[in-house]
């Protein structure tokens, strides 16, 4: 049986999510930073675009899947040795990264590195559930959505600043002081929580595995062999086995990996379902949009980077103001600004994609891009998490964290998948590369603007007067 904790005071709590949040910053700008080395890994290591994108995907999958698992051992070993555990593995891998001699030996260590942010990110928001006070959670939460928020779009403009003056290598290098600390801060800052006992759905874990594995391969890799039988087979087979997976839990009757349950609550169905779309459009923009900076503009690592600094300053200045605003604004408000505002900046990216854009031209989208990200992350992740049971708040904030990753690889490979068809689509009448490159991101940022509208308009669904709800406890 889990043992009860009293809140801490805030004074400490807040010393407890600042050390947390260290490394869940650390984790999330990796999954963007590599985004700006893309001319120097075709270079130095002779990766193509696919490949390139393949050292985010890579990431991006082996982040998403065990997330599940990682969430429930949180609950079971505790926050704080599953987010030290998760950090070691994270710095280790960066290592690793940093020192590979050729492509492939860099997406495999871009893949345990995704293990180790996959267990250090669900205990974030566990942390924030068990340590703050109710009250107080609208503002934790406001620092974590400003941390989430202003992370994604750090990574690269810090990758710039790293590949153009010290080489791309750095910006793995870059983690290992960055992880040490945060392993400390972890040590010192965060109690000892209470654990509780679980059984783990290993069939489950396969299943989910397997399923993500030939959707994301068979989506991104089609478009590059001109959708043979066998990429439409991968992914058909990978919608099967995630069906026969959400079948499955349905059907354990001790501790599935997601307690459908969890859904019941109609709050936590809706945010999950809107974070979905915010994390398909924030991976799945990044690297493309880089890539039209470096190879259709001509800007360099650390130029393309700058780019982002208006829209990072802005999503720095509202995420936290909005946070505080979470526990006093109807929510529906809020994240109906912030999504439209995401939506609208990637349409208007999309307008203003040619062979003859200027910088000027990309100041518009950038900031309101930064008002969209202000406004979408603290409301989705308070309003979600604020009614559910304690007794499953750990199985939640990974399911939570799961489905926002999902939503990045699958976004990864789908704009992948857009751009490519239509690059060879306008190759193919003669246009030139450069243009033909311009053309097809231009064309594969109207699904992400689509994408994201639907995630703003299924926010209008959240139960604001909810209360938090009590959950039967899963079969013995």
């Amino acid at each position: 049986m889990a043992q009860t904790f009293a809140p801490l005071p805030d004074r400490k709590a807040w010393l407890a999510l600042s050390a947390v949040v260290i490394g869940f910053f650390m984790i999330l700008v990796d999954q963007t930073i590599v985004a700006v080395a893309s001319e120097a890994l075709g270079e130095d290591l002779g990766a193509t675009e696919n490949q390139i994108i393949w050292v985010t995907s890579a990431y991006l999958l082996a982040f998403a899947v065990p997330l599940l698992f990682t969430g429930r051992l949180g609950d079971q070993i505790g926050p704080k040795k599953a987010t030290i555990l998760g950090l070691v593995i994270f710095t280790g891998a960066s290592l690793w990264c940093g020192l590979s001699g050729s492509i492939g030996m860099l997406i495999v260590a871009r893949v345990v590195q995704g293990f180790g942010a996959a267990l250090v990110s669900p205990q974030s928001l566990a942390v924030i559930t068990r340590v703050f006070r109710q009250e107080a959670r609208g503002g934790a939460m406001g620092a974590w959505g400003a941390v989430a928020g202003i992370a994604t779009m750090v990574g690269p403009i810090a990758g710039g600043l790293l590949v153009d003056s010290v080489g791309w290598r750095w910006i793995f290098f870059v983690n290992i002081p960055i992880g040490v600390i945060a392993v400390i801060a972890v040590f010192r800052l965060v109690p000892e929580l209470p654990t509780s006992a679980h059984r783990y759905d290993y069939l489950g874990i396969f299943l989910s595995a397997v399923g993500m594995f030939c959707l994301v391969f068979g989506v991104q890799q089609g478009s590059e062999k001109e959708w043979s039988g066998t990429y439409i087979g991968l992914i058909v087979a990978g919608v099967v086995i995630l069906a026969i997976f959400v079948w499955w839990q349905s059907r354990v009757r001790t501790e599935p990996l997601v307690p459908l349950r969890l859904f019941a609550n109609r709050n936590f169905s809706v945010g999950n379902l809107a974070i979905t779309t915010m994390g398909f459009v924030v991976a799945g923009t990044m690297v493309p949009l880089m890539m039209f900076l470096q190879m259709v503009m001509g800007l360099s690592a650390i130029e393309s980077g700058l780019v982002l600094v208006p829209m990072a300053v802005v999503s720095g200045i509202l995420a936290p103001f909005v946070g505080r605003l979470a526990d006093r604004v109807d929510p529906r408000v809020l994240t109906l600004i912030g999504y439209c505002s995401v939506a609208g900046s990637v349409l208007w990216l999309a307008l203003v994609m040619s062979s003859d854009t200027s910088v000027p031209d990309l100041m518009g989208p950038m900031v309101l891009l930064g008002v969209g990200n202000g406004f979408v992350w603290a409301p989705t992740s308070s309003t979600t998490m604020r009614t559910l049971d304690l007794r499953i708040a750990g199985a939640g904030s990974g399911v939570y964290n799961t489905t926002r990753q999902v939503g990045a690889v699958i976004g990864s490979a789908a704009i992948a998948a857009v751009m490519q068809t239509r690059m060879t689509h306008y190759l193919g009448q003669g246009t030139d590369p450069k243009s033909a490159l311009a053309e097809g991101l231009s064309d594969a940022f109207i699904l992400p603007a689509v994408v994201i509208l639907i995630g703003g308009l299924v926010t209008l669904l959240f139960r604001t007067s909810a209360r938090r709800e009590a959950v039967e406890p899963a079969a013995a």
